[in-house]
């Protein structure tokens, strides 16, 4: 097993039992409104588990910042991709005396 397995093991193993063991113990059920004004008779509440309440807004944070993340990058992708269309496109062969083995083929009737 490779070090990153292990470290991720090591963290991995206990943040899993805390969240498993947070679940247990809040089963309770939670009504959340989305009605800041009237508290008596909120136009929309949802009655959910406690625990589910957290890992939706852990899966919604993580969503909202992926895509984020995906959206702020925009210009580097655009301009990798403008960057691998613009460099032009040289055949190569293989040479066997070549260190690399790569040259570039050179069409001679172009140049004369």
């Amino acid at each position: 097993m490779t070090a990153k397995r292990i470290i991720s093991w090591i963290i991995g193993a206990p943040v899993a039992v805390l969240l498993v063991s947070f679940a247990v113990a809040n089963r309770h059920w939670t009504d959340v409104s989305f009605d800041p004004i009237n508290k008596a008779d909120p136009w929309l509440v949802i009655s959910m588990p406690t625990y589910l309440l957290l890992f939706a807004g852990m899966f919604i944070g993580m969503i909202v910042g992926g895509v984020v993340v995906w959206l702020r990058q925009g210009k580097w992708r655009k301009a990798a991709r403008l960057a691998q269309t613009a460099k032009p496109d040289v055949p190569t062969e293989r040479k066997p005396s070549d260190a690399t083995g790569l040259v570039p083929v050179v069409n001679q009737k172009s140049q004369a």
